[in-house]
């Protein structure tokens, strides 16, 4: 029997439709980013920060530091460039976010549990860490009824996203706005205690708390095993940037070397296929270097050299932050590996590198490897280590069921629970380091199993889907594929390097909706219907980017869910009909259309072409539920 060259189809079903709207589908928490672009396009602005607050609590901040994973999934990305979807939510939350009105009138629109049972109200609960991932769970447990504490050992609530992000990207009047609308809750707050020395979650125990939630983050940071790296004038990066953000003097010379960058390609992580939050971790490495760096230059350093492991093409920061910091005056390495830290007069005085050969192996795991003879030294007065950070392990004092797995507090990674059935621990002190979206996505997770731990009950996770045809025809802009990105305005270099001045600017509205426009709007699909279908081709004709194409049987490959659907179709088994009759037999019983998703623009020709109606545009939408 002649072999026929087939094509692999997928059969559609809810999680097939849920991971065409890319954005969505690759956002930790599932935010409607489709939803809220579409909607500053056409110009519903509250409508547009409702979808963008909905599921997360910290959405004005997320419209300016996200690392956004929308973005790198976004289909238009493979036409040309991704929409700017950070920006755009920050154009809605700038107009009706926290920063825009009363910051506690923005928790209506959340889409959190409320609680319903009111015989749990009363019940106390701790969590450790005002970061984002605790603050997160504190909005959840609160709005499900419970007294919920928050203890910060430092002085202010916000975590990271006070000592850890430059000013120059994030005023810190929003984050305090953002975490208002939080404790507006009930929340209760109680900063300057440090759990493991002030108190301990034993002692907790016996003042009536039930459930214990470490969400404490990653506090120290990490150095490199070599020679002079105890030397006066070395210092870890996070520290550095907790001086700066909380306003300590701090002198580092004239000339500085940040060493950093990601230990896992990051531009694999980002590329479409996920294979989990490793790459993130080392990804966010990268962006504390670059961070560390610009705000180096701000506080008058001369020289800033930057020095990591990967090339210049493998540099795991979004192209943008590169670009940014170039202009700003940062000196880049790239192929750089950290070898000695040089000394004169009992300081720093440069580093000696060697340069890098390779940084993964044929497997594409990190394993780099180097040139045998020294290369480059860079002289220095100050050495920036920001290669990532570790876990404080004080809070786990006189808890022998808390371990930890490789630095990290070890979690079932579903529940958040550990050793101690009253203690879960989320975010970065559990799962490492990652994106802010990523720590909001694993609170939201922890304070769903501490729910069902304080209850006794299960509570079941469902995600609803649904179609719907729009009242009127389907149809896209005019000029939307020539619509170019436009990213947000920025201060010019000169200012930029010489101010802690907020670096980015929001958009104006007409630059908002055009940008909007660019959406190629992934929700709406092309559903066929076969028995309408007259097998003119028409749609395949018209279409502009070839997506469709309409072949026999013969030319899919079968495949389990293929036979049994082809059999419900037919009433036969096509496989054993192949394998006797051969293909004209199978070819007799029909043809099949199927559609590249990947190509398609949603451009509507195909529906608009079809003489029988057999093609509709359908507007796809899912929301998870908890029951």
């Amino acid at each position: 029997m002649a072999t026929v060259e087939t094509y692999r189809v997928e059969i559609p079903d809810l999680s097939y439709w849920r991971r065409q709207i890319k954005c969505q589908w690759s956002c930790p928490v599932g935010t409607d980013a489709r939803g809220y672009v579409v909607a500053v396009a056409e110009g519903r602005i509250l409508d547009a920060y409702r979808i963008a607050r909905e599921p997360n609590p910290f959405a004005s901040i997320c419209g300016r530091v996200c690392g956004a994973p929308c973005e790198v999934d976004c289909r238009r990305g493979s036409i040309d460039e991704a929409i700017t979807i950070r920006a755009l939510k920050r154009y809605a939350t700038e107009r009706f976010g926290v920063e825009a009105a009363d910051p506690a009138g923005t928790v209506r629109f959340s889409t959190a549990r409320r609680g319903a049972d009111r015989s749990k109200t009363g019940t106390r609960v701790a969590v450790i860490g005002a970061g984002v991932a605790g603050l997160t769970a504190a909005h959840d447990l609160a709005l499900l009824g419970y007294r919920v504490t928050v203890f910060e050992a430092g002085p202010v609530a916000g975590g990271m996203l006070m000592t850890g992000v430059p000013n120059y990207r994030l005023p810190r009047d929003l984050v305090q706005m953002e975490i208002q609308a939080i404790l507006s809750l009930g929340v209760e707050l109680k900063t300057g205690t440090r759990v493991g020395h002030d108190t301990t979650i034993p002692k907790l125990r016996q003042e009536g708390f039930q459930a214990f939630l470490i969400a404490a983050g990653l506090q120290r940071g990490r150095h490199l095993p070599i020679p002079g790296a105890d030397l006066p004038g070395v210092i870890y990066g996070i520290d550095f940037l907790k001086q700066v953000n909380t306003g300590e003097e701090v002198h580092l010379g004239e000339r500085v070397v940040v060493i950093g960058g990601g230990n896992v390609a990051f531009d694999v992580a980002r590329s479409a296929v996920r294979v989990g939050g490793s790459y993130r971790a080392e990804a966010q490495d990268f962006y504390e270097a670059a961070d560390t760096s610009r705000l180096a230059l701000r506080t008058g350093s001369k020289e800033v050299h930057l020095v990591c492991l990967e090339s210049r093409a493998e540099m795991p920061a979004d192209e943008i932050e590169i670009h940014e910091g170039e202009e700003e005056g940062v000196v880049l390495h790239p192929s750089r590996g950290p070898l000695q830290i040089l000394e004169k007069n009992g300081r720093v005085a440069g580093l000696a590198t060697r340069r890098v050969k390779s940084v993964f192996d044929a497997q594409g795991r990190f394993h780099p490897t180097f040139e045998e003879e020294p290369g480059e030294t860079i002289p220095a007065d100050t050495i920036l280590f920001s290669i990532g950070q570790t876990i404080d392990e004080a809070f786990l004092q006189d808890l022998p069921e808390v371990e930890l797995q490789r630095g990290l507090i070890r979690i079932d990674p579903q529940t958040k629970s550990t050793g101690a059935p009253d203690v879960f621990a989320c975010g970065d002190v559990a799962e490492g380091a990652r994106l802010f979206i990523h720590a909001i996505a694993s609170a939201q997770r922890a304070a769903v199993s501490m729910d069902q731990y304080l209850r006794g009950k299960e509570v079941e996770e469902v995600v609803v889907g649904q179609f719907a045809i729009p009242a009127s025809e389907h149809a896209m802009r005019d000029g939307y594929l020539q619509l170019e990105r436009v990213n947000p305005p920025v201060l010019a270099p000169e200012k930029r390097a010489a101010s802690q001045q907020i670096v980015e600017s929001g958009f104006e509205q007409g630059v908002a909706r055009e940008q909007g426009s660019r959406c190629l709007k992934c929700h709406i699909n092309t559903i066929f219907n076969g028995e309408a279908c007259i097998l003119c081709a028409g749609c395949v004709d018209v279409c502009p980017t070839y997506c469709l194409a309409l072949v026999p049987l013969s030319r899919i490959r079968l495949e389990p869910r293929l036979e049994a659907a082809l059999q419900t179709r037919y009433g036969v088994d096509v496989r054993e009909l192949l394998e006797k009759e051969g293909f004209r037999a199978v070819n007799r019983l029909g043809s099949a259309m199927i559609k590249d998703e990947e190509l398609c623009i949603r451009c509507g020709f195909c529906a608009r072409r079809c003489p029988t109606g057999a093609i509709t545009m359908e507007h796809f939408s899912f929301q998870k539920q908890f029951r």
